[in-house]
């Protein structure tokens, strides 16, 4: 190939004159990447892909990324990476080979995340979870046979979330600078789940207010009912050390067991105390949850997991926070986990919970003290059933006594006689038996009914250990799928290595998706890959006894960000605007905003691959970099700056109807970044005469035939041709 020059030298006339940063002066885009650094995507459909990726290769792009849109069963509209047979992967192995290029692997679109959120039932699955984890795998056998290397795009998405009020929109300098919607803040609905399962047992709207009792506590205007011992402590008759706001019962004794308290009786309304708990006293609750959750972490810190597990002290098992200290122990947490902060959308369904199991308590002691009188009374019934039986027998052989006859004449005021005593006395048998058999069908229904409330008031303190807020257990199921899949990525890697045919370590590359859905906003993508690379070295280090230096370089090898820029550039859409300030004054704000977010990412080395694609800031309609208002070039420029030396892949869309091809998406690209253009022949030439003539189309003109045509002599098998 002959070199003509550089971009400056090919520019059109007209691109001078509007300032094109191709237009060879200091204006350049020029940001240290050509032809060989920004590839291209593929999704892989309806086509026949062997010919058509040959095709793509003439244009002179080195990388391309394969997107199997596809899940699950493939179709022809959506391939999937087990579509591709044997035959098949050799085919495109050797088009890479042959032509010295380089392919990425893009896991199924269809991947959503890896917390498992089923979309219909709004419940976190752990099959759909593993389903989309199989994807994942599967993506990677097949990046093994073809790619041999390279990142997996996976996309995250791992649930929706409100953001009026996210962590990352509550400080800093870009406070409250997003919203969905006017009036969010009051419409937000926090969910929780049962983390046994993943069910979602309700949403908390952040409006609504939760009623529950009032719990007796210790107040310091009751000291006179302590006695104080030295230091200033008091105590209980117990000789419990009791401070302000602890628990008490009716009898002032602290209570140890939380199960135990007690609602405050006001002695004036003669009722108890209900609280109306809005948003602001929910927090106050959970922060005083959470101080209660970490002092038991601490009180059973000595404890090994084990011991815990297989023969807990009591007062573990009766604990609220059984089922949370037991996981931040399994994954040899602190004090400090996160499992141990209590929400207040929690904290919400915990009071709510709490109010049914006191009322399932409640019948469970009014059935029992039932059940117990009902008892005593048929016990009683029986004894005297038995005694009068006697005293029958008896009167038949001895005759009746004279004190039954001179009671029953008494009682009914006549004259009886000795028959007619034992006929009276034969109804009160009669009588008896029936009321032993009435008790016994009330300690049958009292027995099942207190039963059945105690297990309920059980049953509900069990829930009350395993609720959980839906973002947390979301997060905590991600993190450790997109560990388990980097670990595979990591075995994949050490046995092609083995092979001897490793070009370079297999990586999941977790893309930031759209701006609805957790895992969109530069901060989330962070948190998200740094908590999935702890999760992946804890393994590492508990299931292979890794070391924790190695553990960690594995994980930053296997386990990154892919970064795509038009999504992130679709938050302008949620920006509260100045008012003051004109749309472009706006649109510069946020981009200020976006790439200080990039300058985190590059700095904290999360991003590994790069997705350069452009849009309008409102829906993701894949332009070329530069052919939309997202601060693309800058963003390439930051990552550049801090080391950036992943992949660079531009996404073709509207160009496949807006254009002659989608393929111009990536020619548009080159031009946009100051690429020279290589061509052979004589005579300045611009990036239209290459980019609309026959560069890069799928086969040579109409009217090339003969021996001027390509020849088929000399190719393999597969269509690679030798040169």
């Amino acid at each position: 190939m002959v070199e003509f020059g550089t971009g400056r030298q090919y520019a059109h006339p007209m691109d001078r004159e509007y300032g094109h940063p191709s237009a060879g002066d200091a204006s350049t885009n020029d940001v240290g990447v050509g032809i060989k650094d920004i590839g291209f995507s593929l999704g892989l459909g309806p086509v026949q892909n062997v010919q058509a990726l040959a095709a793509k290769m003439r244009p002179g792009m080195k990388k391309l990324e394969l997107t199997f849109m596809g899940m699950g069963k493939g179709n022809a509209q959506a391939h999937t990476p087990g579509m591709y047979g044997s035959k098949q992967r050799q085919a495109l192995k050797e088009l890479q080979a042959a032509n010295k290029f380089d392919f990425t692997t893009h896991a199924s679109v269809g991947i959503m995340g890896l917390a498992g959120l089923d979309q219909r039932s709004g419940n976190f699955s752990k099959q759909q979870r593993d389903m989309a984890v199989d994807e994942i795998k599967n993506a990677i056998d097949f990046a093994a046979d073809v790619t041999q290397g390279g990142p997996i795009v996976v996309h995250s998405g791992e649930f929706i979330r409100p953001i009026a009020d996210a962590e990352w929109n509550q400080e800093g300098p870009w406070k409250n600078k997003f919203h969905f919607y006017g009036g969010e803040e009051d419409d937000v609905v926090y969910r929780v789940v049962d983390r046994r399962n993943g069910e979602t047992l309700t949403g908390i709207p952040k409006s609504r207010k939760v009623a529950r009792p009032v719990w007796n506590r210790y107040e310091p205007e009751n000291e006179d009912v302590w006695e104080r011992h030295k230091g200033g402590e008091y105590r209980d008759a117990r000789g419990n050390v009791v401070k302000p706001g602890d628990f008490i019962d009716y009898e002032d004794h602290k209570v140890l067991e939380l199960n135990n308290k007690v609602p405050r009786f006001n002695a004036k309304t003669g009722k108890f105390d209900i609280q109306q708990m809005g948003w602001k006293e929910l927090k106050n609750e959970s922060e005083e949850m959470t101080q209660r959750a970490k002092e038991e972490f601490h009180k059973f810190a000595a404890y090994s997991l084990n011991e815990l597990e297989k023969n807990p002290p009591e007062t573990f098992q009766d604990s609220p926070w059984r089922e949370r200290i037991l996981d931040v122990k399994r994954r040899n947490g602190t004090v400090h986990d996160e499992l141990l902060d209590i929400k207040p959308e929690e904290a919400a369904i915990i009071a709510a919970l709490e109010t049914n199991a006191a009322q399932d308590k409640g019948w469970g002691f009014h059935y029992s003290q039932q059940f117990e009188a009902h008892r005593k009374d048929m016990e009683k019934t029986k004894k005297f059933v038995e005694q009068t039986q006697i005293t029958i027998e008896r009167s038949r052989k001895e005759g009746v006594p004279q004190h039954l006859i001179d009671q029953m004449q008494q009682e009914l005021g006549r004259r009886v006689s000795p028959e007619e005593a034992i006929m009276i006395l034969q109804q009160q048998v009669v009588k008896g038996q029936e009321g032993i058999e009435r008790d016994r069908r009330a300690l049958q229904e009292f027995n099942q009914s207190s039963s059945a409330a105690w297990a309920r008031a059980e049953e509900t303190r069990e829930r009350m250990r395993h609720i959980e807020s839906a973002p947390s257990y979301a997060l905590r199921q991600s993190y450790e799928a997109y560990a388990g899949a980097a670990i595979e990525a990591m075995n994949k890697s050490n046995e092609l290595a083995k092979a001897g045919t490793l070009k370079r370590p297999f990586g999941v590359a977790v893309e930031n998706l759209f701006p609805e859905s957790y895992g969109a906003h530069p901060d989330e993508l962070i948190h998200l890959v740094e908590k999935s690379r702890e999760a992946m070295v804890h393994r590492l280090k508990k299931e292979k006894g890794m070391g924790e230096a190695q553990a960690k370089k594995e994980a930053e090898e296997h386990l990154y960000a892919t970064f795509d820029t038009a999504h992130c550039n679709m938050w302008w859409k949620y920006w509260k605007e100045d008012p003051h300030k004109t749309m472009g004054q706006n649109k510069e704000e946020f981009n200020s905003w976006m790439l200080s977010r990039v300058e985190e990412m590059a700095k904290k080395k999360i991003v590994g691959h790069l997705h350069l694609v452009d849009n309008q800031g409102y829906a993701d309609d894949h332009l070329a970099p530069g052919e939309g208002n997202a601060p693309v070039d800058q963003a390439l420029k930051i990552f550049k700056k801090h080391g950036f030396k992943g992949d660079i892949v531009v996404e073709p869309g509207a160009d496949f109807t807006m254009d002659v091809s989608g393929t111009h998406t990536l020619l548009k690209a080159w031009r946009h970044f100051g690429s020279p253009v290589y061509g052979s022949g004589f005579g300045k030439r611009s990036w239209e005469d290459v980019g609309y003539s026959y560069f890069g189309q799928h086969q040579p003109p109409y009217f090339v035939f003969g021996g001027y045509s390509p020849s088929e002599d000399w190719t393999m098998w597969s269509g690679v041709p030798l040169e």
